[in-house]
């Protein structure tokens, strides 16, 4: 029996925390225990059942092929298609992203990130106001004063509070929690809640009346406020403003519970807009709340690559963006696409149904480790290996700052990076072939 080694500090690929303080226990070229990652964290490192060999639809079925055959029959769909969407990204290497665009220009397609259907509008309220960010870190180290609104990091980000923000001990703030204020703006009390010194319950689709308020309140504007903002009374929201003014290092997280909600990315305009005037009065930052572990390095590579962060269209033979018109969900409920690869994220289970179904009239390739409701759609399944356990590559976290994840144990399945070269160099051979008759 060969010995356990324990890996020590590794990175986590499950949230955009990116928690670099992971031990790992392997034994027998297998994770045998993981500490201080959270659950959720945990279950992904030491894996589950998963899909061993790629598959092709023939009959109806999907059956057992080679890497090479489902790399040409993937080649084939694409190169056939007279608009294919490359979909997904968030949860693989900027490596692979790298090699995805290469592959969106190569066959004429659009390449989207999930974050359309998540923080695509905070992309878009950053991209017209600018973001006044900080590193975790800072926020650790400073921050007297956080604000979590519309999200709930004690589920989606377990371990957020306790490394980064409300029960942290930092360098300028040894009394963790007891030293700092936490304010939370939700429309239901949630476990982050619950941790909270002031809890503000408003009414679905208020955020930006209430931001404003905030707003007036801030820039000493109260006369101009109503009696009741969002069901929020003014003496509860001017105790807010009075608060946030009084904060030496001041910190917003924000989630989907804004981004969705009623207002879109004018939301997020107006809370980036809020932030930039308590900075006149003192240091405050505001960060979204990103799910998957790397869909902010997807938007970071589109951007370095194309100029835009995401629904990129290469269509034109140079990249076209207009988010209504590129996005994912807009091109399906149009019938616009012909063809989809979905790499790193379960288009079926998170598109809206009509979108969902129209994914059902074309043929989807899928690249994932796991089986899920994507595959039932899908006329080539690839298996891959799991990033930050099985192969290695850069992401980014929530806060922008780039790691890298490191390999813990071997795989015999390839990585995405090598999957997407795969099919690229296909792409090339039967371009190649087309081009000499066949011959």
């Amino acid at each position: 029996m060969s010995e356990a080694i324990i890996i020590k500090d590794a990175v986590c690929s499950f949230c955009g925390c990116l928690c670099d303080d992971i031990n790992v226990e392997v034994e027998g070229g297998m994770v045998k225990r993981v500490r201080h990652a959270c659950r959720l964290g945990s279950s992904k490192i030491m894996g589950h059942a998963r899909m061993e060999s790629p598959m092709i639809r023939k009959d109806g079925k999907l059956a057992a092929a080679s890497f090479q055959e489902a790399y040409d029959r993937a080649a084939e769909i694409l190169l056939a298609a007279a608009k294919p969407l490359l979909y997904g990204w968030a949860s693989t290497t900027c490596e692979a992203q790298k090699k995805g665009i290469l592959l969106a220009e190569e066959v004429g397609g659009v390449l989207d990130s999930t974050a359309t259907v998540c923080h695509g509008p905070s992309v878009i309220g950053i991209e017209e106001k600018g973001l006044p960010g900080a590193t975790l870190g800072q926020v650790k180290n400073r921050a007297d004063t956080i604000v979590f609104w519309g999200c709930n990091p004690a589920e989606a980000h377990p371990r957020h509070s306790l490394r980064y923000s409300s029960n942290s001990c930092g360098r300028f703030t040894p009394k963790g929690r007891e030293g700092r204020k936490i304010i939370v703006v939700d429309v239901r009390e949630t476990r982050t809640a619950k941790n909270a010194d002031k809890f503000v319950r408003i009414t679905p689709g208020s955020d930006y009346e209430v931001i404003s308020a905030l707003r007036m309140l801030v820039a000493g504007k109260g006369e101009t406020v109503p009696d009741e903002v969002g069901g929020v009374l003014k003496a509860d929201l001017a105790d807010i403003a009075a608060t946030l003014k009084a904060a030496r290092f001041g910190a917003v997280f924000f989630g989907l519970g804004i981004t969705h909600s009623r207002g879109r990315y004018k939301n997020i305009d107006n809370a980036l807009s809020l932030v930039a005037e308590l900075n006149s009065h003192t240091k405050f930052v505001i960060m979204p709340m990103r799910g998957h572990y790397n869909v902010g390095g997807i938007g970071q590579v589109l951007a370095w690559s194309s100029g835009y962060p995401m629904s990129v269209d290469f269509t034109r033979g140079l990249p076209y963006f207009n988010p209504g018109e590129t996005a994912a969900c807009d091109l399906l409920a149009r019938r616009d696409v012909d063809a989809a690869l979905i790499i790193a994220a379960d288009a079926v289970s998170n598109f809206p149904r009509a979108t969902a179904a129209a994914l059902a009239d074309i043929p989807v390739i899928q690249i994932d480790p796991y089986e899920n409701p994507t595959t039932l759609h899908s006329e080539v399944v690839i298996p891959c290996a799991v990033v930050g356990v099985e192969v290695e590559g850069t992401a980014y976290r929530m806060d922008g700052l780039a790691l890298r994840l490191r390999k813990l144990v071997d795989c015999s399945l390839p990585s995405d990076e090598e999957i997407l070269r795969g099919i690229l160099e296909s792409v090339h051979k039967q371009r190649q072939l087309t081009a000499n008759g066949g011959a």
